[in-house]
């Protein structure tokens, strides 16, 4: 078998691209890695759900996670659905631009709320935890 073709240098390039941006540009890395932008216009959030809360709030905003309370109990999807809700209330968006990406039956869940900024979410995320 002869071996696999190499692709064209669109790798090394990116790699340049990546180096020069990562050095003078700040707009990405004011952000925790917790939002991530998603083309063409939504934002990918990192949550650590914690269910079955008193009540329901933000209790952290770090690198790795937005850790949220939830007061709903962890079955039949009840505490997904509270999450959602919850979610949307927060970032002042309709329900409908909310839903779970990944990590329905697990507590570190990936949400997605279109038809917003990075920034928009991380304002309305750093008011809710003060």
């Amino acid at each position: 078998m002869p071996p696999a073709k190499k692709s064209k240098s669109q790798p090394d390039s990116s790699r340049s691209t990546r180096s020069s941006s990562d050095g003078g540009g700040n707009s990405a890395e004011s952000f925790p890695s917790c939002l991530r932008p998603v083309p063409p216009s939504s934002v990918a959030i990192t949550i650590h759900a914690k269910p079955g809360s008193k009540s329901a709030s933000i209790t952290d905003l770090s690198d790795e996670a937005v850790g949220v309370q939830i007061d709903a109990p962890a079955k039949d999807g009840e505490a997904n659905a509270a999450l959602l809700e919850y979610m949307s209330s927060v970032l002042g968006v309709k329900r409908r631009q909310v839903s779970i990406g990944s990590g329905s039956k697990s507590r570190d869940k990936v949400v997605i709320v279109e038809e917003v900024t990075v920034k928009s979410v991380f304002d309305a995320l750093a008011k809710a935890v003060k």
